[in-house]
């Protein structure tokens, strides 16, 4: 009997080792066989981990292959550190369908560079290729806080082209985890945005329209320069010519007349003077065959330069005769001013008359901080925009084939003045009670979608209508019509210095430092009108912040750390017992 036994026991002893060697050998071999697939299953209810098509529509075509500087590493906080891991899952997940066309590096500047100068000047060159810095606030377990700063961006190259990217938007209505988590967001499509703009792929063309006293070119300059990196810019009066948006071609058998607009949007930015009938025919014809039209236009007269050497100024109706167009349209620009509580400061001098100017910041509430629409592509993560003496903007009509969305508002507390109107200097005293300010956002921006209808339409004398050389068309095809009712908006400032002029970066406040988020707003609702669909699909992710509960740590700090320390401890032995027993239970069975 012990001879069998023994014999059993060998036997079972040596079939479980052949168990175990097959059971390693097929491990190898599956992970083998899998190294040459990439499969990976998004859990995540908001999908994080999932590509929208247009990004990988870009990655499958790439012509040139890129190679990314991160320069997000070394010694980080803890959310940049989550910042940096959401950046590199991307770029592997770039990986699993672009391969080796896509290689990337992060790097530590402080670590690779050694010496101050060195740092600075590596510094320097990130901040004039575009990357923002960040400043970081570090507090020692003395109590001691210092500053540093990171450059959270990266460079992407492709053949003799490079272009930056920056992961992190500031913003003063969110908290530092809700700016990290926008940035996040915005991951997927920064990075294909910029490989998008190094493939050139956009090569739209865009018009800024002269003539009627609109922006000068110093004043939209950075602006411009910002959409040259995109689309093909050019500056355009129109004098009166039929063809200078469109071009016609005439069939010489058949006398059929094509029309195609030169330009596949135009910009109004902020005219002074009238339009006359000839010049809004163009305009209307342009946008009767499918052109794209942004209205930055003021309902007044009101400027801040009118304080400069006066306490007060009165502020009157501008009528630049477009009115009757855009109510046709769908949209009508009111000729009043808001104020509001959230407001931006200007300087005030305080000193009495003859002696030193003496500058004190005062909270202007003709200069509303504007609100963007988040739940809109356009107005997604965009920081608040700064204005200046802006209208409101109403939708008017119902054009069922038109659909209007408000992409941007006034806050919860303020309050119109209809023009014309005394500005006064004396009303930076006046108290900003919420009481006061009763209207709720009001709308500064409108954006219309669909098919409208010549204001035209009906007004041409009958022969007009067969004259072929005008090619009239009464009612457009699908396009689109933005209105922001304040010509600030997009006007930079300029620094001057002799003759040489500099274009200061827009939205950005002299008296403040801060930048506000004027140009991302205005980037954005371009792109969106000129590329709705991609910009939407790329722009639509969001991820739901899952906070921890700071009061219920702090109050359960104790309780949490005991739990987290012996919880694991007890699971261990409890699963070391029952291993244990169920081993006893299997060697008394042979």
């Amino acid at each position: 009997m012990e001879v069998n036994e023994n014999i059993k026991r060998s036997s079972y002893k040596k079939q479980s080792y052949i168990d175990l060697i097959v059971l390693i050998i097929i491990i190898f071999l599956l992970n083998y066989i899998s190294s040459f697939f990439y499969v990976r299953i998004d859990l995540t209810s908001e999908k994080r981990y999932t590509l929208t098509n247009k990004t990988k529509e870009v990655l499958k075509n790439l012509k040139e292959d890129l190679f990314i500087k991160i320069f997000l590493d070394g010694d980080l906080p803890y959310n940049l550190k989550i910042l940096q891991k959401s950046i590199k899952e991307t770029l592997d997940e770039f990986r699993s369908i672009a391969g080796d066309k896509i290689q990337y590096e992060f790097i530590d500047i402080a670590s690779r560079y050694k010496t101050k100068k060195e740092i600075n000047n590596i510094y320097k060159q990130l901040y004039e290729k575009g990357i923002i810095p960040y400043n970081i606030e570090e507090k020692s377990p003395e109590g001691k806080i210092t500053h540093r700063v990171v450059f959270p961006g990266a460079l992407i190259n492709s053949g003799d082209k490079e272009t930056a990217v920056n992961f992190i938007k500031t913003s003063m209505t969110k908290t530092p985890e809700e700016v990290i988590n926008s940035s996040i967001e915005d991951i997927e499509y920064n990075i294909t945005n910029a490989i998008r703009k190094l493939q050139n792929e956009f090569g739209q063309y865009i018009a800024f329209i002269e003539g009627h006293g609109e922006l000068q070119e110093d004043y939209v300059k950075d602006l411009t320069n910002a959409l040259t990196e995109y689309f093909n810019v050019e500056r355009v009066r129109l004098n009166n010519k039929i063809y200078s948006l469109t071009t016609r071609k005439i069939d010489s058998i058949t006398g059929k007349v094509t029309v195609y607009n030169k330009y596949d949007l135009i910009i109004i930015a902020d005219p002074d003077s009238v339009f006359d009938e000839k010049d809004k025919y163009i305009i209307d014809q342009y946008l009767m065959y499918g052109g794209k039209i942004l209205f930055v236009l003021d309902g007044t007269t009101a400027d801040i330069d009118s304080l400069a050497y006066q306490n007060s100024f009165i502020c009157n109706v501008k009528d630049l005769n477009l009115s009757d167009q855009l109510f046709k349209y769908g949209i009508r620009v009111n000729y009043n001013l808001i104020q509001d509580i959230q407001c931006a400061l200007i300087p005030v001098n305080i000193a009495p008359a003859g002696s030193t100017p003496q500058f004190s910041p005062y909270p202007w509430i003709y200069f509303p901080l504007l609100i963007p629409n988040s739940s809109h592509p356009v107005g997604k993560n965009v920081n608040i925009v700064k204005s200046q003496f802006p209208s409101t903007v109403d939708a008017v009509g119902e054009n069922p084939e038109v659909k209007k969305f408000v992409l941007l508002t006034s806050s919860e507390y303020s309050r119109i003045i209809n023009a014309p109107a005394k500005i006064s200097l004396s009303q930076i005293r006046y108290p900003r009670k919420p009481e006061y300010f009763p209207k709720s956002f009001l709308p500064v921006c409108i954006l219309l979608e669909g098919t409208f209808e010549s204001v035209y339409k009906n007004r041409l004398a009958p022969e007009m209508y067969e004259y072929k050389e005008i090619a009239f068309k009464e009612k457009s095809v699908p396009t689109m019509i933005a209105v922001i009712s304040d010509g600030d908006i997009i006007k930079n400032n300029v620094k001057r210095l002799g003759f040489n002029t500099t274009p200061l970066p827009l939205g950005y406040d002299r008296y403040t430092g801060e930048t506000f988020g004027n140009k991302d707003f205005v980037l954005n609702l371009i792109k969106y009108m000129l590329d709705s669909k991609n910009f939407t699909e790329l722009n639509s992710k969001y991820y739901q912040l899952r906070l921890l509960n700071k009061s219920y740590i702090e109050n359960n700090s104790l309780f949490i750390k005991i739990i987290n320390t012996l919880l694991p401890v007890i699971i261990v032995i409890i699963a070391g017992i029952i291993i244990n027993f169920v081993r006893k239970i299997n060697c008394a069975k042979i």
